[in-house]
């Protein structure tokens, strides 16, 4: 798409709001956060909703790159330089959204399990699932399974993620799920696990609710697991 208009010289207030909207929609892509950050207070400013902005502008602009990414045309810097982009759009909208007390999509713990200090994946998965509309608690990485039931405890979550980036740490996560099990707890979440040596056997073997490969398709996993959940 040739666009004759430098972005330099593109004055997004005087975009109409669906031409603003999909403006915001490419600067995602491009990871542009300044200009994320304007065009959200630009909607904010003409009456739009925190929500509405969200979903319309932000939401859906992370949509497309999550296709991007699972396609792959996009990769793992410009992704994380979209998802960067977004957090600018977000720290403007989070307080607005808890004035209206509006509901995320879903609550998530995430975290690397307990001797695994990797945590790129992890990280992508947690900005993507936020740029969904989730509500995210990032635990960081070497998490025991102590860890992980304190903050359950905590947070109340619908959905636990676990990563692990190493053959030997992929067994820990049989230990946490083990854990819940054993407590009487596992049906009331969802468990979704990811790291480069895992495959959908193994999330199989070790009990968890699936097994997603990337950020996208742990999004997608995330919002059809929590619909499931709604409907029953």
């Amino acid at each position: 798409m040739v666009d004759e208009t430098n972005d330099d010289d593109l004055d997004l207030a005087s975009l109409p709001d669906d031409e603003l909207v999909e403006q915001m929609h490419d600067d995602l892509y491009d990871g542009l956060k300044e200009e994320i950050m304007e065009g959200t207070n630009i909607l904010l400013g003409r009456g739009w909703s925190a929500s509405k902005v969200l979903d319309e502008a932000l939401v859906e602009g992370m949509r497309i790159v999550g296709i991007d990414f699972r396609d792959g045309i996009l990769f793992v810097p410009e992704v994380l330089m979209s998802a960067n982009a977004m957090k600018g759009g977000m720290g403007i909208l989070r307080p607005l959204l808890a004035e209206t007390g509006a509901q995320p999509i879903g609550k998530m713990i995430i975290g690397t399990v307990k001797g695994d200090i990797h945590d790129i994946g992890k990280n992508l998965v947690g900005m993507m699932m936020e740029g969904a509309g989730f509500e995210v608690i990032d635990l960081g990485i070497d998490n025991p399974v102590e860890a992980y039931l304190e903050a359950i405890e905590k947070h109340k979550p619908d959905i636990l993620g676990m990563s692990a980036l190493l053959t030997t740490t992929m067994p820990y996560m049989k230990v946490v799920i083990d854990t819940l099990v054993e407590k009487g707890m596992r049906d009331d979440y969802i468990v979704l696990v990811g790291g480069a040596p895992l495959n959908e056997e193994f999330g199989e073997a070790i009990g968890a609710d699936a097994y997603c490969r990337d950020a996208a398709v742990a999004v997608e996993t995330a919002q059809a697991k929590m619909a499931e959940k709604r409907a029953a």
